[in-house]
């Protein structure tokens, strides 16, 4: 995971230095499962926007990072909390790109983007272990500590409306 972590900082300041600008971040991707243990999307909006949301396979190769999910929301999504299935159609969001089936032992990404790049959420990362482990209500996602630590957590989606967003 730390390896992973490097790597995607090592990547973002490249993009930046030849770039000129990143994304802004402000808003945290989770995943979380229903009843009947479907996969559900989670995205806490701390102040801007988000219009969809996209899930990848995770790979050091951009070359492997394969496209398996991606959703546009129909309005798009400001302050506060929004969820969504990722397998089936959901009021409210258009499948740009249908979920294709998930793979044991394969670690995915959810993140959220905006249609001019103006904004981002942070992302998760996951396995289907990690699904497994999920129950209802409650929400596994990236939280960065004030140190600048990155660690998966899963919390209430109580919990989460009120961590998520710490500067709001």
């Amino acid at each position: 995971m730390f390896r992973r972590f490097v790597g995607a900082v090592v990547v973002g300041v490249a993009l930046a230095a030849t770039s000129g600008c990143t994304v802004p971040v402000d808003a945290v991707a989770g995943i979380s499962v229903t009843g009947d243990g479907h996969l559900l999307g989670v995205m806490m909006v701390c102040g801007h926007q988000i219009d969809g949301a996209t899930l990848y396979v995770d790979s050091d190769d951009v070359d492997k990072q394969v496209t398996v999910g991606s959703w546009t929301a129909d309005r798009p999504l400001t302050a506060g909390l929004a969820t969504w299935p990722l397998d089936s159609p959901a009021t409210g969001w258009a499948a740009t790109r249908s979920l294709a089936p998930l793979t044991a032992k394969t670690s995915y990404v959810l993140y959220g983007w905006t249609k001019d790049d103006s904004w981002s959420s942070s992302s998760v990362f996951f396995t289907l272990a990690d699904r497994d482990r999920l129950t209802p209500g409650k929400v596994r996602y990236a939280n960065i500590s004030d140190n600048g630590d990155e660690s998966a957590i899963t919390v209430s989606i109580a919990e989460f409306k009120t961590r998520a967003c710490p500067n709001t």
